[in-house]
């Protein structure tokens, strides 16, 4: 199977991220939950790209990848590109282990921004 045709485990593997987000919240995990949110947008978002253009970015950037796809009228990416590396690495931050710099409000946004890229994607598929 080409990389090209393996655009539905890339958005497998998103609603995977998603439901793990989901549950990670409930958990009170909220930097995880963040991390997971995030995770989820860039692949839902890099299987639409591989289905639509037959093309696979490297970034890691929810931004970059919207902007790629243009007119989508999501506006979400900086919020979730700021949960990729800050949620993860306690070097990221002057003092304090990552998970201690998270809210629920934080997570819950993270979760239903992720949400919403997801829903876009399936619905452009």
């Amino acid at each position: 199977m080409s990389s090209y045709q393996r655009w539905i485990d890339w958005l497998d593997e998103a609603r995977d991220d998603l439901a793990a987000a989901i549950d990670l919240l409930r958990l009170g995990r909220y930097s995880k939950a963040c991390y997971f949110a995030q995770q989820a947008a860039e692949k839902a978002l890099k299987a639409l790209l591989i289905k639509r253009l037959n093309r696979y970015e490297h970034t890691h950037s929810v931004r970059e990848l919207l902007e790629i796809l243009r007119d989508n009228g999501i506006n979400v990416g900086d919020g979730l590109d700021r949960y990729y590396v800050l949620t993860r690495y306690p070097n990221a931050w002057p003092s304090g282990a990552p998970h201690r710099h998270y809210t629920e409000e934080d997570a819950r946004r993270a979760v239903d921004h992720a949400g919403r890229v997801v829903s876009f994607v399936e619905s452009n598929l």
